[in-house]
């Protein structure tokens, strides 16, 4: 763990708690990227054959990391942009069931085209809510972020694998934003029919990039028109056969970005996906435990079997200050401050967060 440590300068100044805001460049990254626009600056057009074998190689790169088709992939700046080009394609008069106080950017592009909406409450009975809403309601449409951005709970991955057999022609769309590199996650076999996410938070690939995943059968569902010379290949010829995936991607991808999410994709891949589970799982359980003996936590999170490693502990803003002149780097959000933990953090940061707070409390 260490030497994985020691990638991340932040660590060395700071107790960093706030991947959930952004996930932090380390050095490997940063030489690659240097390299990169080296050679742009070096060579200029002379780039462009590289550059189109970063997108290519990046697009398998990302359906090996997420266990999806390579041709159902879609690269893309972040996950709004993908949403909205989705939604443009889906029938506006079915029923979508949202999460209350879900992120925006999940809930917003649905509420502007005029879909008939439903909420599910976000409490320690999620997925009861969710599937007595989508009887209830006769739902057509289910989005959600898989991970809540402001308290971190997190959908039981299972129970989307059953609600898919119990309603075959339910379409799940999910945000994984904060959710994709966290854990050792297969596409293909979930629940999920269209998985999206940005790559700055867990994924640590910086801004500016991104990616869609569908199952085989969504394209029945979504009738796109977007289209552009980058999503023929730049070969005129195919203008009319451009498959499903490459419609979110009509124009020219920024290769330092996309490439940045392969590298790190790659990087976490060397690490083991398996090891990444079992440490973030590790530095759930113990947070939840620590914050709950602290009487920080909700019930609505205390109460849940299984919680991601994003908490949102009561606090005000002396508790926020407090912490952040004790060098710990969290944010606040709703009533509380968030606090978020990745495989590169330890037990040693969560006590000392701990005994930073007892100072407080």
């Amino acid at each position: 763990m260490e030497k994985v440590r020691s990638q991340f300068p932040i660590l060395r100044q700071y107790l960093y708690a706030n991947t959930p805001v952004y996930g932090p460049l380390y050095d490997d990254l940063l030489e690659w990227r240097q390299e990169h626009d080296l050679d742009f600056l070096l060579k200029a057009s002379g780039m462009r054959d590289t550059t189109l074998q970063i997108i290519s190689e990046a697009r398998a790169t990302v359906a090996s990391f997420m266990g999806c088709k390579r041709e159902n992939v879609a690269l893309l700046n972040n996950f709004s942009t993908g949403l909205n080009m989705l939604l443009e394609g889906l029938d506006k008069r079915q029923k979508v069931l949202l999460l209350e106080n879900d992120y925006p950017s999940v809930d917003w592009p649905f509420a502007s085209r005029g879909f008939s909406i439903f909420y599910a409450q976000i409490d320690e009975n999620l997925e009861d809510s969710i599937r007595s809403a989508i009887v209830k309601n006769g739902i057509e449409i289910l989005a959600l972020s898989i991970v809540q951005w402001q308290n971190g709970i997190k959908i039981d991955l299972d129970f989307l694998k059953e609600l898919k057999k119990e309603h075959p022609q339910l379409l799940i769309i999910a945000d994984g934003t904060q959710f994709c590199g966290t854990t050792n996650f297969d596409f293909e076999s979930s629940g999920v029919d269209v998985l999206g996410a940005s790559a700055y938070k867990w994924l640590l690939s910086g801004y500016g990039n991104g990616f869609m995943l569908f199952k085989d059968q969504v394209e029945e569902r979504c009738k796109l028109r977007t289209t552009g010379f980058n999503a023929a290949n730049a070969i005129p010829e195919k203008k009319d056969n451009i498959r499903f995936a490459r419609r979110f991607e009509p124009g020219h991808l920024s290769s330092l970005n996309i490439g940045s999410m392969k590298f790190s994709m790659e990087y976490m891949s060397e690490i083991g996906k398996e090891g990444i589970d079992e440490q973030n799982k590790m530095l759930s359980e113990k947070a939840k435990n620590e914050f709950t003996a602290l009487g920080l936590l909700p019930k609505m999170v205390s109460n849940r079997k299984e919680h991601s490693t994003i908490f949102n502990i009561k606090g005000d803003d002396a508790l926020f200050r407090h912490l952040n002149e004790n060098d710990v780097i969290c944010a606040q959000r709703g009533d509380g401050i968030r606090l978020g933990f990745h495989f590169y953090n330890t037990e040693s940061d969560i006590d000392n967060i701990v005994d930073i707070l007892k100072t407080a409390l």
